[in-house]
C-alpha cells in the first residue's frame, strides 16, 4: 500500500487543498484517478500530485483510491507547474489544474474535428535570411543545444522579418527532436500564423489551441498533442499549457501585449508560465516585439534576458514617415472636425492614387478624463501620477488607484483657459465622419462590436486585403501584425485617449500602439506615412514614436517608473472583495488591510491603497471593493502568503464575501 496526495476536481473554496489517499497499486504524479470524496464518498476525478511529506492521521482512517482512469494523463512537469501556479498566484488547485486539462468530455464517436479546415498553407520561403536574421537564429539554436535555460528578447522593427526567425528556429529545434510552442496575442491573428506555418511545416505537424475552438475541437487537438502527433503548437495564451513533452522553444510574438495576462480566474501571466515550463526542460524562451514591454527591456539591462536585434526592415523597405498634428493649433485656426488638415489631405491623396488608409481610434482605451483644449494638459492625481477619471453622477474627479477625490475645475489649472472638458471619441464617430467627408470611399470597421460571428473577421480583413475596402477604421485590432500591401497612410485619430487612461502603463501602451499601427504603412516598395493627432504634441512617448526611437522612450519611462515606484521596481498586487452586501465587502476589505499591517509589523515595506469601490465591476446583485498593494521587489511572495492566510480565515468563518488576487494587473480600476 502506498500513500499519495491528490488534487480533487472540486470547485469549492472550502475544500481547496491536497488530500492524502491510499493506493493498492503503484501510481505516479500526473495519473488521473477517481476517489471517494466528502462525507458522502461521492466519486470524484483527481490528479495525483506526489507523495505526502507527512501523514496527520492513522492509515486506517485514510480512504483508498477507487480507480486509475488514465496513467500519464498529465506530465510530471505539468503537475509541478500547476502546484507552482497555486502558490505564485494565490489561486485554488482546481483553477490551476484546469489550465492544463481540455474542457468537455471525450467524444463518444465520430471523426476528429480539424479546427483549421480550409487553411491552404500559403507560404513562400525566402531565398535566404538576412545577416541579422542568421545571427539571431544561430544564437537561439546554440542556446537550445547547450541544454541551459535561456531567455531572449528579439527587438525587431516592424516588417523586419521576425516571423522568419521564429520559423527557422522552430524548424531547427524540431529537427533536434524537440517540440515548440508559437504564441500570438490575439485569436484574430491565429489563422494568419497557421496559414504560414502549415505552408512551411505541413498541417500534420502543427496543432492549434485557443479559446474560440469548440470543446470538441479543443479536446481533439489536446489529445493529438498529448499523443505526440503534433510537434508544434500554435495559439493564443492558453496554448502555453499545451501537453507537449521535451519543449525546446517557446516563442511569444508581440510579447508586450496585455492579452498575454489573463484577467479572469486564474489570473496568470503567460510569460511567467512560459519561463517556468522552459526552466524544467532547459529550453529557450524567445520574446519578440517591435515595441518590447518596459519590464522585458529592463530585464535585458539586468542580464536576465539576452538581446537580439533586427533594426532594418526586410528588403530594406524604408520605415514610414511619422508626423504629429497639433490639434490645439487646428482648433485655434477654426478646424473643429476630428480630422486635422494634414490627415484630411493625406486621405484625399492616398485615395486618389489608389492606395488604402487605416484609421486607428482605440476606443477600448477610452477613459472619461478632463483635458484642456488650449494647452493640452490633463488633470492628474498628484500622488499617483495617473489621469483622474471624471464621474458625472458625482461631479468629481477620482483617482482609480488611491481613491482620492477632487472637484472638477472650472478653468485649466495650468493655463487658466475655460476651454476644459471631458474627452472621448469612438470608432462609430470616426466612421460617420469618413462617410460624410469621403462619400465615394468604401469603408470598413474592425472592432469588437463589428465581430458578431467567427466569419466576420475573415470577411472584414478579406475585403480590405482584396482592395474592396478603401479605408479601414478600427481599434487596436488593426495594429496587430496584419500585413497589407497597399496601405499608404495610417492615421491615429486621438492619441490622447491612450495617453490618459488611468493606468501607469498609459504612455507605454500608447508608444506601442502607435509604433505597431505605423508598421502597417508602406510595407512594400513605397514609403508609408503616419499622422498622429494629439492635444499633447510634446509628450515624450509621442515624440519618441514619431522618431521610431524606442531607446529614448525607454530612458524617459524607466526614470518615471523608478521615481513613482511602479513595476519593474515594484509588484502591484490587486486584492478584490466581492459580496452581495456592500457593507460586508467593505468591512472584509478593511479587515484584510488591518491584517496585513499587523502581519508585517512596524516595517512599512509596502504601500496599501484603498479599499475603494470598483467602478468598472458589473456583477449581478453584488458589489466589489479593491485594494492595491505596491510591493517592493522580493516581498511579493511574503504578501501573497499573508493574503492566503487571511483568505483561510474568512473561508473558515464562511464569510459571505469572496476574495481574489491579481498580480500586476493590466486593468487597475
Amino acid at each position: 500500500m502506498i500513500y499519495v496526495d491528490v488534487a480533487v476536481d472540486n470547485k469549492s473554496k472550502y475544500t481547496d487543498g491536497l488530500f492524502t489517499y491510499k493506493s493498492p497499486v503503484d501510481i505516479r504524479p500526473g495519473d488521473l484517478v477517481t476517489v471517494p470524496f466528502g462525507s458522502g464518498d461521492r466519486e470524484k476525478k483527481a490528479i495525483v500530485c506526489g507523495t505526502p511529506t507527512k501523514i496527520d492521521c492513522p492509515s486506517d482512517k485514510l480512504k483508498t483510491i477507487s480507480e486509475v482512469v488514465e496513467r500519464g494523463f498529465l506530465s510530471e512537469e505539468a503537475v509541478k507547474t500547476a502546484v507552482w501556479m497555486k502558490q505564485r498566484y494565490g489561486i485554488k488547485y482546481h483553477d490551476a489544474f484546469r489550465c492544463f486539462i481540455p474542457t468537455g468530455k471525450a467524444p463518444k464517436a465520430g471523426k476528429e474535428k480539424e479546427p483549421y479546415k480550409g487553411i491552404s498553407g500559403k507560404y513562400v520561403r525566402p531565398e535566404s535570411l538576412t545577416p541579422q536574421q542568421n545571427l539571431a537564429v544561430s544564437e537561439i539554436i546554440s542556446a537550445i543545444k547547450s541544454g541551459s535555460q535561456t531567455s531572449f528578447l528579439l527587438h525587431g522593427v516592424t516588417a523586419s522579418g521576425k516571423t522568419e526567425v521564429y520559423m527557422e528556429s522552430i524548424e531547427k529545434a524540431v529537427s533536434m527532436g524537440k517540440t515548440a510552442i508559437m504564441l500570438v496575442p490575439e485569436i484574430s491573428l491565429t489563422k494568419q500564423v497557421i496559414e504560414t506555418f502549415a505552408g512551411r511545416f505541413g498541417k500534420e505537424t502543427i496543432a492549434v489551441l485557443h479559446s474560440k475552438l469548440t470543446p470538441r475541437e479543443r479536446y481533439d487537438e489536446w489529445r493529438r498533442i498529448q499523443r505526440g502527433n503534433a510537434k508544434i503548437v500554435i495559439g493564443a495564451r492558453m496554448a502555453v499549457f499545451a501537453p507537449l513533452k521535451d519543449i525546446g522553444l517557446i516563442v511569444m510574438d508581440e510579447e508586450q501585449e496585455s492579452s498575454y495576462k489573463a484577467d479572469m480566474t486564474p489570473k496568470y501571466d503567460t510569460v511567467d508560465i512560459a519561463l517556468k515550463r522552459i526552466s524544467y526542460y532547459k529550453g529557450v524562451l524567445l520574446l519578440g516585439s517591435a515595441t518590447p514591454s518596459v519590464v522585458s527591456y529592463y530585464r535585458v539591462s539586468q542580464g536576465i534576458y539576452r538581446l537580439l536585434t533586427l533594426n532594418k526592415r526586410y528588403n530594406n523597405t524604408p520605415l514610414p514617415k511619422i508626423e504629429i498634428a497639433d490639434m490645439r493649433a487646428e482648433l485655434r485656426e477654426g478646424n473643429t472636425t476630428i480630422f486635422s488638415r494634414a490627415l484630411f489631405t493625406g486621405i484625399e491623396e492616398e485615395l486618389s492614387s489608389g492606395r488604402q488608409c487605416i484609421l486607428l481610434q482605440n476606443r477600448r482605451g477610452y477613459s472619461n478624463f478632463i483635458s484642456c483644449r488650449e494647452c493640452g494638459s490633463v488633470i492628474r492625481c498628484p500622488e499617483c501620477g495617473i489621469s483622474l477619471t471624471y464621474h458625472k453622477s458625482q461631479e468629481s474627479l477620482i483617482c482609480h488607484y488611491c481613491g482620492r477625490r477632487f472637484p472638477v475645475p472650472k478653468v485649466c489649472p495650468e493655463c487658466g483657459s475655460s476651454y476644459i472638458k471631458n474627452f472621448g471619441i469612438g470608432t462609430e464617430q470616426v466612421e460617420e465622419a469618413v462617410k460624410r467627408f469621403f462619400p465615394a470611399a468604401s469603408c470598413g470597421r474592425l472592432d469588437i462590436d463589428a465581430l458578431k460571428t467567427r466569419k466576420d473577421l475573415d470577411r472584414i480583413l478579406g475585403d480590405f486585403s482584396s482592395g474592396k475596402t478603401d479605408i479601414l477604421i478600427g481599434t487596436q485590432l488593426v495594429a496587430k501584425g496584419l500585413d497589407f500591401e497597399n496601405v499608404g497612410l495610417v492615421g491615429i485619430i486621438a492619441a490622447d485617449t491612450g495617453l490618459n487612461i488611468p493606468d501607469y502603463r498609459s504612455c507605454e501602451r500608447t508608444f506601442q500602439l502607435i509604433t505597431q499601427a505605423a508598421g502597417r504603412a508602406g510595407r512594400r516598395e513605397q514609403r508609408g506615412r503616419v499622422i498622429i493627432q494629439t492635444y499633447e504634441p510634446d509628450n515624450y512617448a509621442l515624440r519618441a514614436a514619431s522618431f521610431n526611437d524606442y531607446g529614448e522612450f525607454f530612458r524617459e519611462e524607466i526614470k518615471l517608473r523608478k521615481f513613482m515606484e511602479y513595476p519593474p521596481f515594484t509588484d502591484m498586487i490587486m486584492v478584490n472583495f466581492t459580496a452581495e452586501d456592500e457593507e460586508n465587502a467593505f468591512r472584509t476589505a478593511k479587515r484584510c488591510k488591518k491584517y496585513l499591517e499587523n502581519s508585517r509589523g512596524k516595517k512599512e515595506e509596502a504601500s496599501i491603497l484603498g479599499p475603494k469601490v470598483s467602478m468598472s465591476f458589473r456583477g449581478k446583485d453584488s458589489v466589489r471593493f479593491y485594494m492595491m498593494i505596491k510591493c517592493p521587489k522580493g516581498l511579493r511572495n511574503k504578501y501573497i502568503y499573508y493574503l492566503e492566510e487571511f483568505n483561510k480565515i474568512i473561508i473558515k468563518e464562511r464569510a459571505k464575501c469572496s476574495m481574489d488576487i491579481d498580480i500586476n494587473p493590466y486593468s487597475a480600476y
